[in-house]
């Protein structure tokens, strides 16, 4: 199995079209028409990480955060850009998910949610568009003798479908005016002088991808030579990607048990608590790595808990002057244990595929009493 297959077949599980906007996610180094029949799972692409890859012989890595984060202005084999040159020299590719996976049906933030059994969790903020599913909505201005001619023009380009239903269409009759200038051929009237016209305003529904073909096909359609339109984006409120979960526990339940159940779900064996630990817990957020700047809507929804990686100093007592309790598990302690579902989504996909787990990517930090 080909890297762009694979790739492919990740991108249906965790569409990396949702991620953030600043994030690097898809195939980062290497080639998609390489062969592969191991892959290698990892939170980060370290050195270490590296040679282990090359060590067990891996043909691509899946990881979480991305190896390349900005623009790189030179690959030395010594230095942080080390791991980047050494996967070019062994032909091993990368490919990242990040926050693909934060949003994702079954992502890292899903799989929080459900270890504290939050019912019907949403996403906290940092909402993301899904592009396969972006609309525009065009509006236009036609005379009223020509509105059919148009709107025919514009169902055959793409425009006018709504679930099951094509051609439609909103339509508001109105006047327009328009006052020719010298070097205009106007379709109606002449240059230098005012011109009121009965007109339809004509709105319809436009998928981004025949945006273009719609454009076109107005322009050749309508009768002005310079056509008014505005093209409008349509934000879909009901169906929302962002980062984050929160919602009511199915239950309520005391904070020790919330924290033997983390401990059980991450591997957590340590973890830093901000606010009241003698609670009895109602509501929930949960937000994998690094979610600061989500804390103030957590806050403000009046969440009992936040289950989160880390918080800047300011943050956590911005936590604990608002009565929250938080519970920081360390960054990639709460995204770690998310890659074993993703694993065993992935090997019911690619039979042919080893799939395994790096040894050596793990917490950078060691937690221990001084």
């Amino acid at each position: 199995m080909k890297v762009s297959e694979i790739a492919a077949i990740v991108d249906e599980l965790v569409p990396l079209r949702r991620a953030q906007e600043w994030d690097n996610v898809g195939l980062l180094v290497g080639r998609g028409d390489k062969a592969v029949r191991r892959m290698m799972l990892a939170i980060d692409v370290t050195a270490a990480v590296v040679e282990e890859a090359g060590r067990n012989k891996i043909d691509l890595i899946l990881s979480y955060h991305p190896i390349i984060w900005d623009g790189l202005k030179q690959v030395l084999a010594a230095g942080p850009t080390g791991p980047v040159h050494d996967l070019i020299r062994a032909d091993i590719p990368v490919l990242s998910i990040h926050t693909a996976f934060d949003v994702a049906e079954g992502g890292v933030n899903d799989q929080l949610a459900d270890m504290l059994g939050i019912v019907d969790p949403r996403p906290i903020g940092d909402y993301v568009s899904d592009s396969q599913n972006r609309f525009y909505k065009l509006v236009t201005f036609v005379p009223a003798p020509n509105v059919e001619d148009v709107a025919q023009a514009l169902f055959e380009a793409g425009a006018g479908h709504i679930g099951r239903y094509a051609c439609c269409s909103f339509r508001t009759p109105g006047e327009g005016t328009f006052l020719p200038l010298e070097g205009a051929r106007p379709a109606i009237g002449q240059a230098g002088r005012l011109e009121r016209v009965d007109e339809v305003r004509l709105e319809a529904v436009v998928p981004e991808a025949r945006t273009a073909e719609v454009l076109a096909a107005l322009r050749k359609a309508h009768p002005y030579e310079t056509p008014a339109f505005d093209v409008l984006r349509h934000h879909d409120l009901e169906r929302r990607w962002g980062l984050g979960r929160m919602g009511s526990l199915a239950r309520p339940m005391p904070l020790a048990e919330i924290l033997a159940a983390i401990r059980k779900t991450t591997g957590a064996r340590t973890a830093g608590l901000v606010g009241p630990q003698k609670r009895t817990i109602r509501t929930a957020a949960v937000c994998a790595g690094s979610c600061g700047k989500l804390l103030n809507t957590v806050i403000a929804a009046a969440c009992d808990l936040y289950v989160t990686g880390e918080l800047k100093h300011h943050m956590a007592l911005a936590a604990q002057e608002a009565g929250l309790t938080c519970v920081c598990l360390s960054h990639t302690v709460s995204e770690r244990f998310a890659l074993k579902k993703l694993a065993a989504r992935l090997k019911r996909r690619l039979k042919d595929v080893t799939i395994t787990h790096s040894r050596t990517d793990a917490d950078p930090f060691v937690w221990k009493p001084i």
